[in-house]
């Protein structure tokens, strides 16, 4: 373990979609809710709140909620290009960056979740569970944009699964 990079971690993935319809996912509340997210909030710097059909903008703060869980997580939109890339705060002062490319009718989602404080705690849940939900959430994405299927527990009498 001495090698291992307990700072950052990347995920990617293949979407047979177009890009701007990926962009959206990552960008538009009513969007994010079908793949990600029970509830989306966004608020302007002057705390009112953000269109719901629109692409959220740099410096945009947010509010989100995960079925089974009743606190949301609050950071802050740090960046867009308004085509294919997203950087947000995640888990306090980590990064998420989200780069598009297509490639033939693919869109490659390459997620770099990064800036990970190195403290144990941060290392456990973080780095290592922070990786393996993104891996679940990105196959989700996926699954909605390809084909339909929700894989996302939503049953309050499940509580944990892999899929919440």
């Amino acid at each position: 373990m001495e090698n291992f990079d307990w700072s950052s971690f990347t995920k990617r993935i293949a979407v047979k979609s177009s890009l701007s319809e990926i962009y959206d996912a990552w960008t538009k509340p009513r969007e994010l809710e079908k793949w990600f997210l029970k509830k989306v909030n966004f608020f302007n710097s002057d705390k009112t709140s953000f269109e719901y059909q629109v692409n959220v903008l740099e410096d945009t703060l947010y509010e989100w909620f995960w079925y089974l869980y009743d606190e949301p997580m609050k950071g802050r939109i740090t960046s867009v290009n308004g085509k294919d890339f997203i950087q947000f705060t995640f888990e306090g002062e980590c990064l998420v960056d989200v780069n598009l490319e297509e490639i033939d009718e693919y869109v490659i989602v390459t997620l770099r979740h990064h800036n990970i404080p190195l403290d144990n705690n941060s290392k456990q849940y973080v780095r290592l569970g922070c990786s393996n939900g993104w891996a679940f959430y990105l196959t989700n994405l996926k699954s909605i944009y390809e084909g339909g299927l929700d894989l996302r527990n939503k049953d309050e009498k499940l509580r944990p699964m892999i899929n919440n």
